[in-house]
């Protein structure tokens, strides 16, 4: 069950942008090599856009994050004629199997929907299952820097 927490956008000045950018380092670093920390923050800020596409939001308890997703143009480099992308899904492991990754991805589906898109992406190694039962559909398998990962689509009903 979701504890029922405050789940809210980042903006580029956020204190919480360089823990969010170290938790998408350690876990995706490897698919960007040559990136480091730095880069990442840097990129991290970038895609705090006010809303739309780019979007990053939290889950808080507290002062303290607890969970992150965004909504980016680009989250796989060759395949840019698929846009945009939930991208960064991630909850520290403590707080797993309280339902936050899943309100995390229908917020992020909300602010898509919002400002006018009608489809997007994510590609994942292990999560599949997540996704389906959240209504999103496979497009196709495939390696991905090194690592087998399926890309999933979802289609929403744009209010634009």
């Amino acid at each position: 069950m979701d504890p029922g927490l405050p789940l809210v956008r980042i903006d580029a000045h956020s204190p919480h942008v360089a823990t969010l950018a170290g938790w998408t380092h350690a876990a995706w670093g490897h698919l960007n090599p040559g990136r480091d920390l730095a880069a990442t923050v840097e990129q991290l800020r970038a895609d705090c856009g006010p809303a739309g596409v780019p979007s990053v939001f939290a889950v808080m308890c507290g002062e303290l994050p607890v969970g992150m997703a965004s909504l980016v143009v680009d989250d796989m480099s060759d395949r840019r004629d698929l846009t945009p992308w939930l991208a960064s899904v991630y909850v520290l492991p403590e707080w797993r199997g309280h339902g936050i990754a899943s309100r995390l991805v229908r917020r992020v589906e909300e602010e898509a929907e919002a400002h006018g898109v009608g489809r997007f992406y994510l590609y994942t190694p292990d999560q599949q299952a997540l996704y389906r039962r959240l209504g999103w559909q496979d497009v196709e398998e495939r390696e991905y820097r090194g690592e087998v990962v399926t890309i999933m689509q979802r289609d929403l009903q744009p209010r634009n």
